[in-house]
């Protein structure tokens, strides 16, 4: 482990975008595409909060339909670790810029049901920095503990698009595209969901507050948070999953907004075990694929 800073309190998501967007300014941000042997810092970023802000939680709760009750849902606790991955991202030492970053995938352990009431530690660092056909990805994990006990943990791996010496290799199958199959539910989201989305996690991204800012940096419309659409996904199941699981997910186009999506839930086998995917309506192709798996 590199150097830990501790923090007394949480970093201000507005402070962070502000900084990620100077970020972008010639000589203030970072000059040219990263290398694929850049330094990773090994600094760990370090904070313990209090009880839930349980107002926060339902509101977390009413947009994305996870269950409120005595414990945290299974994705919250992204939330919590939000702003410490804002400040690593938005350092000097950290490869590559945060704005124009894209969340590829994700992956979440839940070794036990968290407390509201509880006290948790998070700490959060950067590593395995590697390329790929269309860049460079890098993961950035958080660990949540009570007490010294390992609670959870939260891996997200992140995308710089550039070239890099991988980005000649064949794509692999292109997903089909046709009609899909009926589906289990129909998710319904509008740009003021995720404006209340936004609020309750803390992660206002200009592309995800509205259609103009969203055209700056390149969509044609607003769209919905990749971690909305991961706990919208694994709602409706909740109830059903182990206390120690693994809820893995990788994110595809993002969905524009005002936007219906078709959600598939296809139980795997064992007890808490589905594979779930959020497809197109008319061309089916995916916006999100995961699964959840019960930890042994």
């Amino acid at each position: 482990m590199g150097k830990v800073i501790t923090l007394d309190a949480v970093p201000s998501n507005l402070d962070l975008y502000a900084r990620a967007a100077g970020a972008l300014l010639p000589v203030v941000g970072k000059s040219g595409p990263a290398r694929a042997d850049a330094p990773v810092p090994d600094t760990v970023y370090r904070l313990t909060l209090g009880p839930a802000e349980l107002n926060r939680v339902q509101e977390y709760c009413r947009t994305t339909g996870m269950q409120l009750g005595d414990t945290l849902p299974l994705t919250y606790p992204f939330v919590l670790q939000f702003p410490l991955v804002m400040k690593l991202m938005t350092s000097r030492e950290f490869p590559f810029g945060a704005v124009g970053s894209v969340h590829a995938l994700n992956r979440i352990r839940r070794f036990r049901p968290i407390s509201v009431n509880e006290h948790l530690t998070i700490s959060t660092q950067a590593g395995n920095l590697r390329e790929h056909r269309k860049g460079l990805l890098i993961d950035v994990t958080s660990t949540f503990e009570v007490g010294g006990e390992l609670v959870y943990e939260q891996v997200g791996t992140f995308l710089s698009q550039q070239r890099t010496s991988l980005s000649g290799e064949p794509s692999g199958p292109v997903p089909k595209e046709g009609t899909p199959p009926p589906p289990d539910a129909v998710l319904s989201v509008n740009l003021g969901q995720i404006r209340n989305y936004a609020s309750a996690s803390g992660d206002r991204n200009p592309i995800h507050m509205g259609n103009l800012p969203a055209k700056a940096f390149g969509f044609p419309r607003a769209i919905a948070h990749g971690m909305w659409s991961a706990a919208a996904a694994v709602a409706n199941v909740e109830r059903q999953l182990p206390d120690a699981v693994e809820y893995q997910v990788r994110f595809g186009k993002p969905i524009l907004l005002p936007a219906k999506v078709n959600l598939y839930t296809k139980p795997a086998g064992g007890r808490g075990d589905y594979d779930i995917s959020l497809l197109d309506r008319k061309k089916g192709f995916p916006h999100l694929t995961g699964s959840t798996r019960q930890i042994s």
